[in-house]
C-alpha cells in the first residue's frame, strides 16, 4: 500500500543529504513531493531519482521544484506560495530541514555575518516557510520541523556545544516555535511537531562540523610557533584536504604555505601544516568517537532512519498523539554539569566601590524600566558607579532616568564597546554588563506577524543579545577576539534579562510565544560558557536571568538584584548553573 498516495509533501533544503532521504522516503510511498533549495544543480539531480522512485511505485504523485529559494528571504518564500496556490495545490506536510553548520568557532571570535546566517535560516527560515503555508495547508495538515539533540532541554539541564553558539541559539528557539505553533493553530486544525534527532551521518558532519571542530581548538592555542591568527589562515585552505589522496594533500599543503608569512622557510612550514593537518584529523576522528559512545548502539543514525522517523510523524494518527511536541530521538547521554536553576545561591552583599556596572536597556513596558531602575539603584547601595545605555528603540519614556543615561544603538558592536570605554575611562572600570532584553508585545499569533515585525522580535531577543555579549567580551579581554588565548584567567561578568512570564495566570498560546525567546537564550548562554570555561579557561561568564514563573508569580525585582550579585560574586566563575528562573521556586 503506498500511504501516502495522493498527498504532496513540501520539503526545505532537499537537494542533498537528510532532505533527499526525506523526499525519497515520502515518494516511496505514493506523496507527491515539492522540493525547494538555494542550488538548482543538487535540486535537479533529486528530481531524477525522485521521478524515477514515482514510476518504479506506481503511483500518480509528481514533483514539483522550486530552485533559488533561500528559506529566510520572504520574497522568494512567498512567490513559491504564490505559486503553489494559483496550481491549486494543497500541502499535507511541510517538512522544516533547511539548515547550515554556520561558523564553527568559539563565539568571542565568531564572525557577525556568519553568526547572523545561521540564525536567519535556521529560526527565521523555520518561520518563514511555516507561516507562509498556512493557506495552502488542510485541515490535519502537518509541520515537521527537525532541530538538534544539542537543544533538548531537560530538568536543570541544557545541553552546551562548543563553537556552535548560532546553532544552539536558534535550534532552541525552534524547539519552542514548534510547540508554539501547536497552541497557535489548535483554531485550523494544523499540527505542529519538532524533532530532535541524533547524530546522523553526513558529510556535513565528517567533512565540515568535526573537522572545523577540531581546527578551532588548534587555533585557540597557536600552534608549535603559528599564532592564532597563523593557524586560522592556514586551517581555511587545509582543513579540506582531510580524506583526500597524498598527491592532493601535498599540493594544497604547499599552496597553503605560500599564503602565510612567516620567518620559517618553506620546508619548515610545509612540514608544520602537515603535522597541523594530521593533528586536526585525530581530533575530529577523536570527537566522532566520543559521540559513539554516548549512544548505546554506538551508532550514529542512517539519513534513511531520519527520513522514516519523519514519515511516521507526519501518520495521522501519531501527529495528533505527538501535536506540540518535541520527540527526542538521540538516545545519547551527554553529561552536562545542571545549568538551569531557580534562585541563585545567596552571596554575600559585593561591594563596588570604584567599579562600574553598565545596562544596556531595551525596556519596553513599566515592568522593565522599573526593573532597571531598581538595579541601577542596587548598584549604587552596593558602593558602584552605574551608567545605563538605553536602545535607540526603546520608547521616549524610558530613556530618561535619574541615573546616567545614554541613548544608543546597541545593534553595532563597535558602538556599545566604545560606550563601554568612555564608562570605564569617566566613571571606573566596568566589573559587569546587564542587558535586559525587554518582554514579549501582546500579540494573537506569532505566525500572523508580518515579516518586518518577526525580524524585529529576532533582533531584539537574538542577535541584540549576541552583540551585547560580543562587545562585552572586547571590552573584557581587548584584542581577544583575534588571539583567544588572552582570555585566559580573564575576569568579568555579562547578565542577560529576560524576557519576563508576567503575572498572573497563562494560556498556553502566550506562554509558548514568550517561550520561543527563551528558548534561544538558554541554550545560548550554556554554550558560550563552556568556551569561556573549559576552553578558553577564562573566569569571565555570561548568565541567564528570566523574572515570572509558570505558576504566575509576581514579579520580585530583589530577586533580579540577587541574580547579579551572585554573577559578581568570586562563586560565579566555578558555578555549573547558568540560567536562573529567579522567581521559580522548587
Amino acid at each position: 500500500m503506498l500511504k501516502f498516495q495522493d498527498k504532496t509533501v513540501l520539503i526545505t533544503g532537499s537537494g542533498t543529504g537528510i532532505g533527499q532521504a526525506i523526499a525519497k522516503k515520502f515518494a516511496e510511498n505514493g506523496a507527491s513531493i515539492i522540493i525547494l533549495g538555494r542550488r538548482k544543480g543538487p535540486l535537479e539531480d533529486t528530481r531524477v531519482i525522485l521521478d524515477e522512485i514515482i514510476s518504479q511505485v506506481g503511483s500518480r504523485a509528481s514533483v514539483r521544484m522550486y530552485p533559488g529559494v533561500d528559506v529566510a528571504d520572504a520574497e522568494a518564500v512567498g512567490r513559491m506560495f504564490d505559486d503553489i496556490q494559483k496550481n491549486e495545490i494543497t500541502v499535507d506536510c511541510v517538512v522544516n530541514n533547511a539548515g547550515v553548520s554556520g561558523p564553527v568557532k568559539c563565539f568571542v571570535s565568531s564572525p557577525t555575518d556568519e553568526f547572523e546566517k545561521a540564525i536567519d535560516i535556521h529560526l527565521t527560515g523555520t518561520f518563514q516557510v511555516s507561516a507562509s503555508a498556512l493557506p495552502v495547508l488542510p485541515s490535519g495538515g502537518k509541520i515537521i520541523t527537525i532541530s538538534t539533540f544539542f537543544s533538548e532541554e531537560r530538568p536543570l539541564e541544557q545541553r552546551p556545544y562548543r563553537f556552535r553558539s548560532p546553532y544552539t541559539m536558534s535550534q532552541g528557539a525552534k524547539n519552542r516555535l514548534a510547540e508554539a505553533m501547536a497552541w497557535e493553530l489548535t483554531d485550523r486544525d494544523v499540527i505542529s511537531i519538532a524533532t530532535n534527532p541524533g547524530p546522523v551521518h553526513s558529510d556535513r558532519i565528517y567533512k565540515t562540523v568535526y573537522p572545523k571542530a577540531a581546527a578551532e581548538f588548534m587555533r585557540i592555542g597557536g600552534f608549535e610557533y603559528l599564532k592564532p591568527e597563523q593557524v586560522d589562515a592556514a586551517n581555511g585552505q587545509i582543513v579540506g584536504l582531510l580524506g583526500e589522496s597524498s598527491e592532493d594533500v601535498s599540493r594544497g599543503i604547499a599552496k597553503a604555505a605560500a599564503n602565510i608569512p612567516t620567518d620559517k622557510s618553506t620546508g619548515e612550514l610545509e612540514a608544520t601544516l602537515s603535522r597541523l593537518l594530521d593533528k586536526i584529523g585525530t581530533i575530529a576522528e577523536k570527537i566522532q568517537r566520543n559521540t559513539s559512545r554516548m549512544i548505546a548502539s554506538r551508532q550514529f543514525l542512517s539519513q534513511e532512519q531520519v527520513a522514516l522517523s519523519v514519515m511516521t510523524l507526519c501518520d495521522d494518527g501519531m501527529a495528533r498523539i505527538l501535536n506540540g511536541r518535541v520527540v527526542p530521538g538521540d538516545g545519547v547521554s551527554y553529561p552536562v554539569r545542571p545549568s538551569v536553576g531557580t534562585a541563585p545561591p545567596a552571596v554575600p552583599k559585593p561591594d563596588l566601590s570604584g567599579k562600574t556596572i553598565a545596562l544596556v536597556v531595551q525596556a519596553t513596558d513599566d515592568v522593565d524600566f522599573a526593573r532597571a531602575e531598581f538595579l541601577a539603584s542596587h548598584v549604587e547601595g552596593c558602593g558602584g558607579n552605574v551608567v545605563r545605555f538605553v536602545s535607540e528603540s526603546a520608547p521616549a519614556r524610558y530613556r530618561e532616568s535619574k541615573f546616567h543615561t545614554h541613548t544608543i544603538d546597541i545593534t553595532s558592536t563597535d558602538t556599545v564597546l566604545r560606550w563601554l570605554n568612555t564608562a570605564a575611562t569617566k566613571l571606573g572600570p566596568v566589573a559587569a554588563v546587564v542587558h535586559t532584553t525587554g518582554n514579549l508585545p501582546d500579540m494573537e499569533r506569532l505566525t500572523d506577524l508580518s515579516r518586518s515585525d518577526w525580524d524585529a522580535l529576532v533582533n531584539k531577543f537574538i542577535k541584540n543579545t549576541a552583540t551585547v555579549a560580543r562587545s562585552s567580551m572586547e571590552y573584557f579581554v581587548p584584542g581577544g577576539r583575534q588571539d583567544p588565548r588572552l582570555f585566559e584567567g580573564a575576569t568579568g561578568s555579562v547578565l542577560v534579562v529576560g524576557p519576563d512570564l508576567p503575572s498572573g495566570r497563562l494560556s498556553g498560546v502566550r506562554r509558548g510565544q514568550i517561550e520561543v525567546f527563551r528558548g534561544a537564550l538558554r541554550p545560548f548562554v550554556a554554550t558560550v560558557n563552556q568556551e569561556l570555561d573549559d576552553v578558553l579557561k577564562s573566569r569571565i561568564r555570561i548568565f541567564g536571568a528570566f523574572a515570572g514563573s509558570v505558576a504566575g508569580a509576581k514579579i520580585d525585582h530583589s530577586r533580579m538584584a540577587s541574580a547579579l550579585d551572585f554573577a559578581l560574586s568570586q562563586d560565579a566563575p566555578s558555578s555549573g548553573v547558568v540560567s536562573f528562573c529567579v522567581d521559580e521556586v522548587r
